[in-house]
């Protein structure tokens, strides 16, 4: 039940695809292709870092098709959490009314409480899987994309090495802020891409603004795309 609750949850606070990712785990960093090779470097390396799944998230793209998919499912949220409601106003009416109740009449009201609990979590676990392959579809389908213009834009910087800092296993352990390139290649994919900017879109939302010049690895879980518990 803990997880159905969390799911009704997790879609009434209009959380973005990166908090969605939190919740249902890590997605795949960057895909890579198997033909994707690259000429041996001449001269000193030049490393930059990417903070690769914030970045799918923060396109204009990513901003578009993940606010559709959570006004998608927007109808679900609504039955889950007023069939929660219903539960609450069930126990409360069994807590405030079980003395003055006939034992068949209370055994009726405990049975309609057990009954439309089994309900609501068999239909947030059936919700959140379908949110979260949806959501895997829909982060991998532009990862994709984001990742051909990556490789571009690292040829033509000069870079010889880029480093996704947004995986679990990341090696990164510290990386000056000026190392990072996510906006840069978001800035990119986003000229290519020609979506336009959500203008329903908070001011920051789905920002790809680099976690400064602390440790890029946290002892936070970190993030893919939009899933429930």
């Amino acid at each position: 039940m803990k997880r159905s609750l969390t799911f009704v949850c997790i879609l009434a606070s209009g959380l973005g695809a990166t908090a969605f990712a939190q919740a249902s785990g890590a997605m795949p960093s960057a895909p890579v292709p198997a033909s994707a090779t690259a000429a041996a470097p001449v001269g000193p390396a030049k490393i930059a870092i990417i903070q690769f799944q914030q970045a799918v998230a923060a396109t204009n793209e990513g901003q578009r098709d993940f606010a559709e998919l959570r006004k998608k499912f927007e109808p679900k949220q609504t039955q889950l959490k007023s069939l929660s409601d219903e539960i609450d106003g069930l126990k409360k009416q069994l807590q405030t009314q079980g003395a003055t109740l006939s034992e068949s009449a209370r055994a009726s009201l405990t049975k309609q409480i057990d009954d439309k609990t089994k309900s609501l979590q068999r239909s947030a676990e059936d919700a959140q899987n379908d949110f979260q392959t949806e959501s895997g579809e829909t982060y991998q389908k532009i990862a994709e994309k984001v990742y051909q213009v990556l490789q571009t834009y690292a040829a033509q910087s000069g870079y010889t090495l880029v480093l996704d800092a947004s995986a679990q296993q990341s090696p990164v352990l510290w990386a000056n802020q000026g190392t990072d390139i996510s906006q840069a290649v978001v800035e990119a994919y986003n000229q290519k891409s020609g979506v336009p900017a959500q203008a329903s879109a908070a001011p920051g939302a789905g920002s790809t603004t680099p976690r400064s010049t602390a440790p890029a690895r946290s002892t936070t879980p970190k993030s893919s795309t939009p899933a429930p518990q």
